[in-house]
């Protein structure tokens, strides 16, 4: 690793191994490192460790003899991440608050605030790589230059089992110039050895799981405080009463657990969600979950509490919002299309609408929920992605 003119870096330092390896990675390159613990919102009924995290944190910048910051970003992140994701619920659609916490608060007012304070750049510990970043040429990556004018790329985590590449489709050029991912290229197995190398205090901590504000809290529980439950039908696809449930927008697209199926036979397998009424509170499920593909909740104008020839043979969806990082898909190209985190990747083709609208065309059926990412890769080049309608 070739040491570099000194720059100064804000690292997210969340209190776990990654962003605690990543400080040092770039330490060793040569840079000044600023840690920075970020504050965000958690709600007053569930349990916070965020005070033992920053603990950590800071324990973390005292061993690596750093400067350690707080960034209190509580309002941004109620605002834009809790809050989004409680009224996108209640709309019936299916948010990724994790998407939004990169775009409004890591990528957002962190990386506003470490800019205006003199930071050349911010780090975190995802598990991605920009192949223009200022890390990368340090690295001698053959594919990174110090011309200006070229374009940064945003590339997939080296370790699929923990490839975050999903969570940063909303980056832009403009950004990722400022980014770096310092674990990107290392699988996490390599940055557990590390840790160890390098001593690290949090070296044998576990990983945090779950959606980044509630942790391993069910989900369906903490939307209960802000959503009323309100008992609805579960049809087949026949449009057959077989069940109940306690509220349709607690459901998403292909999910099998929550509801209660009261009619059923000793040989019937598990039962899908494969359309929903929002209107009509209803639940539209299937033990055939392969055969389906539902671009949106039911309950426009073309739905009706039966599933149509239209959403069983239709195989594209659309998504608005979009946002294209490196260059704006090209018609009757095949890429593949990730739908949900560690989710498969699907083969695709891209019709670009207009700037914020695109079609996605599947080689196959999917079950697609409304309000989740579609993000679009060519090969290991994460392109950019929408949302979907």
């Amino acid at each position: 690793m070739q040491k570099k003119k000194k720059q100064l870096v804000f690292v997210g330092l969340s209190g776990g191994v990654d962003s605690a390896v990543s400080a040092t990675l770039l330490l060793k390159a040569g840079y000044d490192v600023v840690g920075v613990f970020i504050k965000t919102w958690h709600p007053d009924f569930l349990e916070c460790n965020e005070e033992e995290e920053r603990r950590d944190a800071m324990r973390v910048a005292a061993y690596l003899k750093i400067p350690f910051l707080t960034f209190d970003l509580e309002n941004v992140y109620k605002k834009e991440v809790a809050d989004y994701m409680i009224r996108e619920y209640k709309a019936g659609r299916t948010p990724n608050p994790d998407v939004m916490c990169n775009k409004e608060v890591k990528f957002g007012a962190f990386l506003k605030k470490a800019l205006s304070m003199g930071a050349n750049f911010v780090a975190t510990g995802h598990y991605a790589s920009c192949t223009e970043s200022a890390f990368s040429q340090s690295l001698g990556d053959e594919q990174s230059s110090t011309t200006p004018s070229k374009k940064h790329f945003l590339l997939r985590g080296i370790d699929p089992a923990k490839d975050q590449s999903y969570f940063l489709w909303t980056l832009n050029q403009k950004q990722l110039s400022k980014i770096i991912f310092p674990v990107g290229r290392l699988k996490k197995t390599e940055v557990r050895k590390l840790a160890k190398k390098f001593k690290l205090p949090v070296a044998e901590k576990h990983d945090s799981q779950g959606i980044c504000f509630l942790g391993a809290v069910d989900l369906k529980e903490f939307l209960k405080h802000y959503i009323k439950e309100k008992k609805g039908k579960v049809l087949n696809e026949k449009g057959e009463e077989i069940g109940f449930h306690n509220g349709v927008v607690f459901h998403t697209l292909g999910e099998r657990h929550g509801f209660v199926i009261t009619k059923k036979n000793p040989n019937d397998g598990a039962y899908y969600v494969i359309g929903k009424d929002i209107k009509k509170n209803i639940l539209i499920v299937s033990q055939k979950n392969k055969k389906y593909t539902f671009s949106q909740s039911l309950g426009d104008e073309q739905s009706s509490t039966t599933p149509s020839k239209k959403h069983i043979s239709h195989f594209s969806i659309n998504i608005h919002n979009t946002n294209w990082i490196s260059e704006i898909p090209k018609p009757e190209k095949v890429y593949t299309a990730q739908i949900r985190y560690h989710g498969e990747f699907l083969p695709c083709e891209i019709k670009i609408k207009s700037k914020a609208k695109a079609e996605v065309i599947f080689k196959k059926p999917t079950l697609v929920a409304s309000g989740q990412s579609c993000v679009i890769y060519d090969k290991d080049i994460c392109l950019g992605g929408g949302v979907v309608i």
